[in-house]
């Protein structure tokens, strides 16, 4: 039975459309709400999952000196030879828009047990230096981060303005708090640029935007690790909203489609 934390890959893929950025960049994303269906996407070999569904509500909420993010789902996962699963997840972070500070806490309840929570707060000594973490759940110890490492909604954000300069691989190194590790190490293919979709956009104008066609490799903690341990592909509009993502494990696949997205208000600084 599977152990990955089944949807902490979608952290670099789902920031909206904003006015306000971080220092020196061109991109801009802004406060949203946005609700995913989440189903089986392709599957390879045999006697592994066989369903998979639910649904995923994500917000990005702004404050003066930061962002605020709050992921929940519940999945239900299907498989040929053992108990279904079902696992419920809230996911909750705040980072500073000076890119040096950051806080999280998750909580995931799995049916059987298994039940976690994950809990701290990164620092960096300055743009581009290292840091640290301090985890106080699940138990109180300390990891440093390497120089150059970025937080989620940076990562967001740096792929955007790589995206946008015409280039088409991003290696960097990321911190996220999903797990009780440090950084890992995050690869992006970036394709051509994908016109905005006329049908798409009736939902909402923040998907009529111009984006382009990504997908993100993460590979262990290990720096020895040769292959990652999944992939996540998407559309990325250049205004950080996210379409049509599937993660791939190997032997499955999940897919998450937009349902739902709406503009939520910019704070008055």
């Amino acid at each position: 039975m599977p152990t990955q934390p089944f949807l902490k890959a979608f952290w670099p893929a789902i920031a909206a459309v904003v006015l306000a950025a971080y220092p020196g960049t061109a991109a801009e994303i802004a406060p949203h709400r946005a609700l995913y269906a989440m189903s089986l996407g392709p599957t390879h070999g045999e006697g592994g999952v066989t369903a998979a569904s639910g649904t995923m509500a994500y917000q990005w909420g702004e404050t003066c000196d930061g962002w605020t993010v709050e992921q929940r789902y519940r999945l239900k996962m299907g498989y040929a030879e053992s108990p279904d699963v079902s696992i419920s997840s809230n996911f909750v972070t705040w980072e500073s828009k000076d890119t040096l500070r950051y806080r999280f806490n998750q909580k995931e309840t799995r049916s059987g047990g298994g039940d976690q929570e994950i809990r701290g707060e990164a620092k960096l000594e300055g743009a581009g230096k290292a840091g640290a973490v301090e985890f106080d759940k699940p138990e109180t110890k300390s990891l440093k981060l390497p120089a150059g490492v970025l937080f989620p909604s940076a990562h967001t954000i740096h792929l955007i303005e790589k995206a946008q300069a015409g280039e088409n691989f991003v290696s960097r190194q990321i911190f996220d708090g999903a797990t009780a590790e440090g950084a890992v190490l995050v690869s992006a293919v970036i394709g051509a640029k994908v016109e905005p979709d006329a049908e798409t956009a009736k939902k909402s104008p923040l998907l009529n935007r111009p984006g382009w066609r990504v997908r993100l490799a993460f590979f262990p903690a290990d720096q020895k690790a040769e292959k990652p341990d999944y992939e996540l592909g998407m559309v990325l509009l250049d205004n950080g909203v996210s379409r049509d993502m599937v993660i791939d494990y190997g032997e499955y696949s999940i897919r998450a489609k937009l349902d739902d997205i709406e503009a939520l208000a910019k704070p008055g600084c």
